[in-house]
């Protein structure tokens, strides 16, 4: 946020800055700001002008995730590749680690095959940086088991921390996620489509209406799934949580509000 003049009691109106329209479209504002602004901007055709090119860039982002995909360059996967082996052998974990050790320790996710349901999702000319962080979050951390004394011999995995940003019960801080959700499909502890679908549905609403974006989020520590509607009104969003035991009959609605013009 660059312009100064949006904050309320400060001068707000023509000449609008791109900066202020683009943070009320993405709902990012404070509900007091946004009641605030919003009439002002729906009184301005030249404000109003900007928003609904935000609307369309947002849509037109939207629809990239439905262009085919060209795969990573070999080259390139082959270097990132060899990057990722030669950190691991630097690591601690491997340093004098006797054979037996390095048996007992977690497996490595095949990264072809990671790289293969990755490059569904992005494409190519995002540039080589995000497809290598691709390739790096889908490296498991390799670390040695352990054995607790009374664990009778058995490892015992380590409890998982909720993934995705923190919000809070009621979804607050939930708006300022939208912005950079929106063209995302990352199903997050549903791992997939059929079973968001399935809490949709047990949630009374249409599964057939196609999420604007999905995301993992932390609802006041327990693990969940924000989805992104649009409305049908200008800048306005819906945005609903579902927990991770959704499914039939079990819709495990953590949060469901609207956000942006009222």
């Amino acid at each position: 946020m660059t312009d100064e003049s949006r904050g309320i009691g400060g001068t707000v109106g023509p000449p609008w800055s791109v900066d202020v329209l683009a943070d009320l479209h993405a709902g990012v504002l404070d509900e007091r700001e946004a009641a605030e602004l919003w009439p002002l901007v729906n009184a301005d055709p030249e404000a109003l002008a900007i928003i609904e090119a935000l609307e369309a860039t947002t849509a037109d982002l939207a629809e990239l995730a439905n262009e085919p995909v060209a795969p990573m360059p070999a080259e390139y996967a082959a270097r990132i590749d060899a990057a990722l082996a030669a950190e691991m052998r630097a690591t601690p974990a491997f340093q004098g680690a006797s054979e037996r050790q390095q048996e007992q320790v977690a497996p490595v996710v095949d990264l072809a095959a990671a790289r293969r349901r990755r490059n569904k999702r992005i494409g190519w000319g995002a540039g080589i940086a995000t497809v290598a962080a691709a390739a790096i979050a889908a490296v498991a951390i390799v670390v040695p088991t352990t054995r607790e004394p009374d664990s009778g011999g058995i490892a015992q995995p380590a409890p998982s921390a909720p993934a995705g940003p923190s919000v809070g019960g009621d979804g607050g801080g939930a708006e300022a996620l939208v912005g950079k959700a929106i063209g995302v499909r990352d199903f997050g502890s549903l791992k997939t489509e059929e079973r968001l679908d399935a809490c949709v549905a047990a949630a009374g609403m249409d599964a057939d209406v196609r999420p604007e974006g999905i995301r993992p989020v932390n609802v006041a520590g327990k693990d969940g799934v924000m989805v992104i509607y649009t409305t049908g009104k200008l800048a306005q969003f819906r945005i609903v949580a579902f927990g991770a035991d959704c499914g039939p009959g079990n819709p495990s609605v953590l949060f469901d509000k609207i956000i942006g013009a009222k």
